[in-house]
């Protein structure tokens, strides 16, 4: 294979965000053969702005089955992003997913058991990992020189939403259309690098969501969530959508000092020994490590996030490259926010694993009473602004 011929499912902004940078040759080894979309005024437009070459699909399975595309590039909603892998892996192809890899974890588990069954290359959309500061961040970590993680802190609260933003689509703020509020929709990426860059592994958390808080929505809008790891480590998560100005400030504290990254920045507090030996020797009664305050250089921020997630995938598949989001690790951060929800609606601790099928349970309650019920449209299908329903 010289070329991965690619085709997207999902053909509304995020696809055709996909779409544009595949066209204008962006990606090397990846060429965009085809698309899928439930609309035929998407499928039109989608040929009128990339091209007369394209093959149009209104189902996604009659395009896995064409022959044309040997890879696919999943956009629909939330609650389709498994479904539709599933059936791709099990076609042949080699699939890229957009975040968050789903709604609830039971389903992503199956998601990762089709393709660990598969000889495929999975991957997720998990862009943010391809910033330099939260890619320095990891690397210092994994590196030892912070020492022993033993405090997380992330307040991500200039997710700021008006009510006119959740009144653009019945669908949006409500839990049968999205599945879920600020974790699922704003906060994948932080999820996902919250435990990507540290590496630790949550024992139990306790969290606080509020649902509708200051907004006319169902869903989750405020949330404070406290996480125990195995090594003895904490970590405090705080989100919301209708803070203004909001904040972003992600500190982790280790046994060597402090990083932070906020306002673009990531700051390196270190100590020039290690706060154990310290403690051991120290004599002195009050005093502290000495300590420099160091601003670490990193490479410069680059547009083409999506891209270079797209590139990297096309080069596992053509070149055997190591892949920088598989998919397979989405699960990890939706745990999170699955863990976050399960722990406000039963009011207790929540141990990891989380108890997949009792957070399955409570959220079906919740679609049950859900005001969105998804009506017809073209193809028998919702159409909105996300593609395929």
């Amino acid at each position: 294979m010289e070329k991965v011929r690619l085709g997207i499912v999902g053909i509304g902004n995020m696809g055709s965000g996909h779409a544009k940078y595949l066209t204008e040759g962006a990606v090397k080894g990846a060429v965009l053969t085809a698309v899928a979309d439930s609309s035929q005024v998407m499928l039109d437009q989608a040929v009128s702005k990339f091209g007369s070459h394209l093959k149009t699909y209104s189902s996604p399975d009659e395009m896995y089955r064409s022959g044309e595309i040997d890879g696919v590039l999943i956009c629909t909603p939330h609650f389709d992003h498994p479904t539709e892998a599933i059936k791709a892996l099990h076609a042949g192809l080699h699939v890229l997913i957009e975040k968050p890899a789903g709604v609830y974890t039971k389903q992503v588990r199956e998601m990762n058991e089709a393709a660990a069954a598969s000889d495929k290359v999975f991957g997720i959309m998990y862009n943010q990992r391809t910033n330099p500061l939260y890619a320095k961040m990891k690397d210092i970590i994994s590196s030892g020189e912070l020492g022993e993680v033993r405090r997380t802190n992330w307040i991500i609260t200039n997710w700021y939403r008006s009510q006119s933003y959740y009144d653009m689509g019945g669908w949006r703020g409500t839990w049968a259309g999205e599945g879920g509020g600020v974790l699922i929709n704003q906060d994948p990426h932080q999820l996902d690098l919250w435990q990507w860059t540290t590496g630790l592994k949550p024992k139990r958390m306790r969290a606080f969501c509020s649902f509708g808080k200051h907004r006319n929505i169902e869903v989750e809008n405020d949330v404070t969530a406290y996480v125990e790891y195995e090594n003895g480590a904490s970590g405090v998560f705080v989100t919301s959508t209708f803070e203004a100005p909001g904040t972003n400030r992600y500190e982790i504290s280790g046994e060597r000092g402090k990083l932070v990254v906020e306002d673009g920045k990531l700051t390196f507090w270190r100590l020039r020994e290690s706060e154990t030996e310290f403690n051991r020797t120290f004599k002195g009664g009050f005093g502290s490590p000495e300590c420099w305050k160091i601003d670490v250089p990193t490479a410069e921020a680059q547009d083409g996030e999506h891209q270079r997630i797209t590139q990297n995938w096309a080069d596992a598949i053509l070149k055997g490259t190591k892949l920088l989001a598989p998919g397979v690790e989405g699960i990890n951060g939706l745990m999170l926010s699955n863990a976050m929800l399960l722990s406000t609606w039963t009011n207790d601790w929540v141990d990891f694993p989380i108890n997949e099928d009792l957070f399955y349970e409570k959220l079906q309650e919740r679609i049950r009473e859900s005001t969105f019920q998804k009506a017809p449209a073209e193809g028998g299908k919702v159409v909105d602004l996300k593609g395929t329903f």
